[in-house]
C-alpha cells in the first residue's frame, strides 16, 4: 500500500537551528553516511548559520531545515557540490531519529528535486549511497533515482573501504 507523503516544509537555517544542527553534525553514527569524519563546535557551527548566504549561486551549496506540519525540525536535507557549468549537484538528506521510517525524506527529496529543476536549472541530481546501506538505496529508488554506477572501495569505514551506488535522477 502506498502511504501518501507528509507535509513538510524546506527552509534556510536559522540561528535557533544550532542545538539542532549540533546534534546531527556530531552525531557519529551519521559520520558514515556522509563526509564528516571530526565534531563540529558550537562556534564554528554558528559561524556557518551567520555566514552562509544560502544561495546555491554564491554558496555551491545549499542546507535546507526540513520542518513538519507541527513545526518541528525532523532532518536536514542538502544540495551541495553544485556544478553550474555541467548543471548538476549532489543531494543529501538526514532524519533526525525520532522521525525516521515516517516519509519525510521522500517528501524532502520530491521537494528538492523541483527547487533543482525549477529554481536551479540542474539537468540532475546525484547521491552517492553506501552499496550496503539498503533503507537509503530504497528511499533513492522509491523517488525516482536509477542506480547508475558502482564506485569500487569508495567510501572508508573504520579500517576498510566499502562500495558505493553512484544514483542519479534526470530532471
Amino acid at each position: 500500500m502506498n502511504h501518501p507523503l507528509p507535509e513538510i516544509t524546506l527552509r534556510a537555517l536559522e540561528p535557533d537551528d544550532l542545538d539542532f544542527l549540533y546534534d546531527i553534525e556530531n552525531d557519529r553514527q551519521l559520520w558514515d553516511v556522509g563526509a564528516t569524519n571530526v565534531p563540529y563546535s558550537r562556534s564554528v557551527l554558528t559561524e556557518y548559520i551567520v555566514n552562509n548566504a544560502a544561495d546555491i549561486y554564491t554558496d555551491k551549496q545549499v542546507r535546507l531545515v526540513m520542518q513538519n506540519s507541527n513545526g518541528e525540525r525532523v532532518g536536514l536535507l542538502d544540495i551541495f557540490n553544485f556544478d553550474p557549468r555541467h548543471a548538476r549537484a549532489e543531494i543529501g538528506v538526514v532524519v533526525a531519529k525520532p522521525f525516521r521510517r515516517n516519509g519525510y525524506a521522500a517528501a524532502a527529496l520530491k521537494q528538492a528535486l523541483h527547487y533543482s529543476k525549477q529554481i536551479c536549472h540542474l539537468n540532475q541530481v546525484y547521491a552517492l549511497v553506501d552499496c550496503q546501506n539498503i533503507p537509503s538505496r530504497a528511499l533513492f529508488e522509491k523517488v525516482g533515482f536509477v542506480h547508475t554506477a558502482d564506485l569500487k572501495k569508495w567510501l572508508q569505514k573504520d579500517d576498510f573501504f566499502c562500495d558505493a551506488w553512484m544514483m542519479q535522477f534526470f530532471l
